[in-house]
């Protein structure tokens, strides 16, 4: 199902760098070279059936890349 972050990203926390990201080679590929970080953080968010709901959600970045790949994990209401 797909959502809208609707909501500041907050309790951000690292979770792998470089080469402790299992998809490193694929970043490097499908978006470039950078020096990639894999980040966790809660949001409230829109489901396309337009209940909103707070959820954990996980998503790739790089300096001059951006975000990238954000997933939702699971709900925390």
């Amino acid at each position: 199902m797909n959502f809208t972050i609707i909501s500041e990203i907050t309790n951000i926390e690292i979770i792998a760098v470089s080469n402790s990201i299992r998809d490193l080679a694929r970043l490097n590929k499908t978006y470039g070279k950078g020096c990639w970080r894999k980040l966790k953080g809660v949001a409230t968010i829109r489901l396309d059936n337009g209940r909103i709901r707070v959820a954990e959600l996980h998503w790739y970045e790089a300096h001059g890349i951006g975000k990238k790949e954000i997933k939702r994990k699971f709900y925390l209401d």
